[in-house]
């Protein structure tokens, strides 16, 4: 079920947004009379478009340091070519969010005239008339590759076999996509065009069956996407601006002592001296992380844990200069967008009338999300009826099991045990199989027959389904992705959460309402 979401989000001659914020292009997309889309070489010598995707105007001064400024040209020569390619991602995000809208409106169309859902549509047309490979294909295609691929053909076989049999979905999506066009009045009006203004959202690109698609619906899809990107340009900008202030702190005080940088680095570092003793703590304390015996790697740990000692020293030294100067920042960061999420039928903690909600998107199969579900409950447990948790399922790919546990969870609070089976689950989530999640409904004495049936016909998978299609319309590519009252955060310890929930009391108004998050109605 998940792949026949994927074959749809990222086949249909498009692309996630989590997945297009890695993967920059430089193709330039036409359209044909027929609506379908072709590309075509890129064009030379041509000027760098503006993404309209900056979070700040950046200003002239971007620090002041002892009254001496850090202009953004002295950041710029280190950061602009990183910073272009991020985003010309959102260019070239922008230019297939159109084909992608088009395709998921031609999907649902024909969905709804067969009667039945868009996913089940997709496995009669796309999943169940792919051709599966082969072991002999898999090895055909390793032999071809091997220089490129780490490891014996065992155990890349499986990775293999996954990457032929999307491939083929893929093909078969991209026939089914341009039939679809062929068969439904589907016209392009305006391809490539960024938002020409704030005001801009109301232009209509396209019209599928009668059905609009605006600038608008263009960039509410990508807001996930332009928000990562611009908290990545962010910190390419904040991370040079700070090699800026310290190489400048350091020259300040090299020239108050008359000495060279050089000299002052020498004086000053004087990092702790490694004895064995310390290298032997560092091996046993992560035995099962290095290889060979002591004798063998004491040399590199002694070597590495010296370059941490100068690190250490390095940053003392920097921090007092920070503190004796005078230091005025200017470079802001990207306020995160509030993001519509919808809660309706739901997992939930606490009441449903709190002002703040907390959603979390997880994977029963991912460590991370074992070890912050407790920090999340202790939150609303503290905060009474002020906040409120809601569960979301986004299992990911390289988690086999991930995605039968979600629906096993379902399974569960459909008899009223959802908390207590999902505790069962991050506490064994190296045995997710078949067999263990139906031994864990036995443990919490749920009615058997019901749950296995759940099970085992998939009553669920669409409901999980339908939380990864939200995820990935979020731009969600790792768990857990915690939201609160709409923003996502990145820090998942308890005192950053708690910050967060704070944050989001005081943001809201006199009557404490919550405009930020919508339950579905």
């Amino acid at each position: 079920m998940r792949r026949v979401l994927d074959v749809l989000v990222v086949s249909l001659i498009a692309l996630t947004p989590a997945f297009r914020a890695q993967t920059p292009t430089v193709t330039k997309t036409k359209v044909l009379a027929s609506g379908v889309s072709t590309q075509s070489a890129p064009q030379p010598n041509k000027q760098p478009e503006d993404c309209r995707c900056e979070a700040q105007v950046l200003p002239e001064a971007l620090a002041i340091v002892n009254g001496v400024r850090i202009t953004r040209q002295d950041i710029e020569k280190a950061t602009n070519e990183a910073v272009s390619q991020l985003q010309r991602s959102v260019i070239d995000a922008r230019k297939r969010e159109l084909d992608l809208q088009i395709n998921s409106k031609l999907l649902a169309i024909e969905a709804r005239k067969r009667g039945i859902s868009a996913t089940k549509l997709l496995e009669l047309e796309v999943v169940a008339k792919v051709k599966q490979p082969t072991e002999a294909d898999a090895q055909l295609f390793y032999d071809q590759n091997k220089q490129r691929i780490q490891g014996e053909f065992n155990d890349a076989r499986q990775d293999i076999l996954r990457y032929l049999r999307d491939q083929r979905e893929a093909a078969a999506a991209k026939t089914f996509a341009e039939g679809l066009r062929s068969a439904i009045d589907t016209r392009v009006l305006i391809q490539d065009a960024p938002p020409l203004s704030k005001t801009d959202s109301d232009r209509v690109l396209a019209i599928v069956n009668g059905e609009r698609i605006t600038s608008g619906h263009i960039e509410d899809s990508l807001r996930p996407l332009i928000f990562n990107v611009q908290e990545q340009v962010y910190k390419l900008r904040r991370d040079e601006l700070d090699l800026s202030i310290n190489d400048l702190l350091l020259t300040q005080e090299a020239q108050k002592r008359k000495i060279t940088t050089t000299v002052l680095l020498d004086t000053e570092i004087k990092p702790k001296a490694v004895t064995e003793a310390d290298a032997s703590t560092f091996y046993e304390q992560n035995k099962e992380r290095v290889s060979g015996d002591f004798t063998q790697v004491k040399e590199s740990i002694v070597s590495y844990l010296k370059q941490i000692e100068i690190r250490n020293s390095e940053k003392a030294l920097l921090d007092k200069l920070r503190t004796a100067a005078a230091i005025q920042t200017f470079l802001l960061a990207p306020e995160p967008p509030v993001l519509s999420i919808t809660t309706a039928d739901q997992p939930s903690l606490g009441s449903a009338s709190a002002p703040v909600t907390i959603i979390e998107f997880t994977d029963y199969q991912c460590p991370s999300c074992a070890y912050t579900q407790p920090t999340l409950e202790r939150l609303v447990k503290e905060y009474g009826d002020r906040v409120r948790l809601v569960v979301r399922d986004f299992p990911l790919d390289q988690h086999a099991d991930a995605f039968k546990a979600a629906e096993a969870a379902e399974a569960a609070r459909e008899q009223g045990k959802y908390w207590e089976y999902v505790e069962i689950l991050l506490r064994n989530q190296a045995a997710l199989n078949l067999a263990k999640l139906k031994d864990y409904a036995s443990e919490l004495h749920l009615d058997r027959v019901r749950f296995d049936q759940a099970l085992e016909s998939g009553k669920f998978a669409e409901m999980v389904q339908r939380d990864v299609e939200e995820g990935t319309r979020l731009g969600i590519d790792s768990t857990p992705a915690v939201f609160i009252n709409g923003r996502r955060v990145s820090e998942k310890s308890y005192d950053a959460l708690k910050a967060n929930i704070e944050a989001a009391l005081k943001a809201l108004p006199v009557n404490g309402s919550r405009q930020s998050v919508r339950r579905g109605l």
